[in-house]
């Protein structure tokens, strides 16, 4: 019996390996394709349409919303014969030219937004103010004046009192122009959204005290809307992300560099005034608290020669012929201060550091709040002051500035900070342990790194309640030559830094007050003592034990309000790339 015969493959002829005629059709372009492609060419195709249809479309209706805002923002030129011509118009710009009369204060003229209550009602008042919006049409206008961060709605009827061309005017002022208006205080039966005044004025005069331009390089709107993710204000976001996560909110999210770019117009926000507010805050009662402890204010040198703590990261400059720097720290001074008898001194001013540093926590020019005493038998005196300082800050904020701190929490919503009277205090090997335990490396001769002391502040609130402690011991090499060492253990010194929301805000310690031991230590750390040399011997005369240190106010303020980016803490900001406004 024959055996099976393999069966043989015939080979493909090209017709089988091309579709087959039936799935072909012809294309747009007359070409021939399968009818799978010309379904997705065809879908594509439309969507394309979709789009420039769309565009289109937002391109004819912003243009026609821009010849309706040209036409709205169009100068109103005033009829002369107008029966209200004395109550309305543009003043001339003023130049001092015309004193108070005597006897009399502007002061009681003038009301501020802020004190126009329900206590006012049907009395006529004048007040200044920001035009903020403008809404309505016709013989009906609405004006939401704008006071820092006072709102107040007024309102403008045509009447016997009020004529059209009145309330035309002003319908077309500008956003942010100054006006002074007169009127009478309403007090309306329903609440009045969006504005912190609940009552408002019918306009019977309205003048503008200084015109706006009108169209704005930015949107206060825009600028004050609610930010539930701080970072995506960071330009260094990637912008697809930022779209989509706009997208999700609806909201438009002004970025940081357009901000700084338009920083007056930015610091008009409600936010921004109440982050400035509570920053002038922390200075006056840092001063407040000192003054009345017997503490001396001095002013120390910002061109210096040297650098003020051995370091490389100066700003240099030429001083007739000579190399000069700014001072990276008044630290020198201070403790001269100290020594030249004033016992106990502090200063408000600015500190360079030229640090190409990018962080939302670093700033090349920042204002400094350094303190300085002189101490009987141990260092920690001076811890206890500042413990005791901060706790004073923190109390008097909160009790004197709650309209400018929920001004902030508006748009940028944040948990209140947490602190205690009694400041818990860890020795540095200690705040190691405890991060050890929570599964973090930290070696006990390195300075802490960024990651752990954001740890171990998480750590701290859950365990004592508290988002303010101090780390206290740190190791030799974590700090500067004139840091006094510690004598039962040299390998760590008499030092301490303060934190808030786990992120350092002070440095300080005990200083070297002994002329042979800073010369030492100054070599050690590669100082050149002959560039100190009028600080070494200022110890040569008798000194006091006496301890200090400088704390950021930028640092203080953006960590007491939950705010991200640093440079939103500082009126115009100087960081590696920001040398303008």
């Amino acid at each position: 019996m024959e055996g099976d015969k393999p069966t043989e493959e015939k080979p493909k002829s090209q017709a089988q390996d091309a579709p087959k005629e039936e799935n072909m059709v012809e294309g747009p372009d007359g070409q021939m394709m399968s009818r799978k492609a010309y379904k997705k060419l065809m879908k594509k195709l439309e969507k394309e349409k979709r789009k420039e249809e769309t565009k289109k479309r937002v391109e004819a209706e912003q243009a026609k919303s821009k010849k309706k805002e040209d036409e709205d923002l169009g100068e109103y030129v005033k009829d002369p014969n107008d029966p209200c011509a004395d109550k309305f118009g543009d003043l001339e710009l003023c130049r001092s030219t015309v004193l108070p009369e005597e006897g009399k204060s502007v002061y009681d003229k003038y009301k501020r937004v802020k004190n126009i209550t329900e206590e006012l009602k049907d009395q006529v008042v004048t007040i200044r103010a920001r035009v903020h919006r403008v809404t309505g049409k016709g013989g009906a206008i609405f004006i939401i004046l704008r006071e820092s961060f006072s709102t107040l709605q007024a309102c403008l009827f045509q009447n016997d009192g009020v004529s059209s061309g009145m309330c035309e005017y002003a319908r077309r002022i500008p956003k942010e122009s100054l006006v002074i208006i007169t009127g009478i205080v309403h007090v309306p039966e329903n609440p009045i959204k969006k504005c912190t005044q609940q009552v408002e004025i019918h306009i019977q005069e309205i003048w503008n005290h200084h015109k706006s331009v009108p169209r704005l390089p930015i949107n206060l709107d825009d600028a004050a809307n609610v930010v539930l993710n701080q970072k995506l204000e960071d330009e260094d976001h990637k912008e697809e992300e930022t779209k989509e996560e706009r997208g999700k909110k609806k909201t438009i999210i002004v970025g940081q560099n357009t901000r700084l770019n338009n920083r007056i117009l930015d610091l008009r926000v409600p936010a921004n005034q109440g982050i400035l507010r509570v920053g002038s805050g922390i200075c006056r009662y840092f001063r407040e608290f000192l003054l009345e402890r017997d503490f001396t204010e001095i002013h120390t040198p910002k061109l210096i020669g040297g650098t003020s703590e051995g370091g490389a990261e100066v700003f240099k400059t030429d001083y007739f012929g000579t190399e000069a720097c700014l001072a990276q720290s008044p630290q020198l001074y201070k403790q001269m201060g100290v020594t030249c008898d004033l016992e106990r001194v502090f200063e408000i001013g600015p500190v360079f550091r030229a640090e190409k540093s990018f962080t939302p926590r670093h700033l090349c020019e920042f204002t400094g709040l350094d303190l300085e005493m002189a101490f009987y038998e141990h260092y920690f005196e001076v811890v206890d002051t500042i413990c005791e300082l901060f706790g004073y800050i923190f109390e008097n904020l909160n009790k004197t500035y709650s309209k400018e701190i929920e001004a902030v929490r508006t748009q940028y919503p944040f948990e209140d900070f947490v602190f205690k009277k009694e400041v818990p205090k860890f020795k540095f090997v200690e705040a190691c342990d405890i991060l050890k335990e929570a599964g973090y490396e930290q070696n006990p001769h390195k300075d802490l790194e960024t990651e752990n002391e954001e740890a171990l502040g998480k750590i701290v609130k859950e365990k004592y309640g508290t988002d303010f402690f101090v780390v206290y011991n740190y190791p030799i090499e974590a700090r500067p030559f004139y840091t006094m060492l510690n004598p039962d253990d040299p390998e760590y010194t008499h030092s301490y830094d303060f934190f808030m929301r786990g992120q350092e805000i002070m440095s300080g310690a005990q200083r070297i007050h002994d002329p042979e031991m800073l010369t030492e230590r100054a070599i050690a750390k590669e100082v050149p003592p002959e560039t100190i040399q009028d600080y070494i011997n200022c110890f040569q005369y008798g000194a006091y034990p006496h301890a200090g240190g400088g704390i950021g106010l930028e640092r203080v303020l953006k960590l007491f309000l939950g705010i991200h980016n640093i440079r939103k803490c500082s009126m115009f900001p100087r960081d590696p790339k920001r040398l303008t406004p």
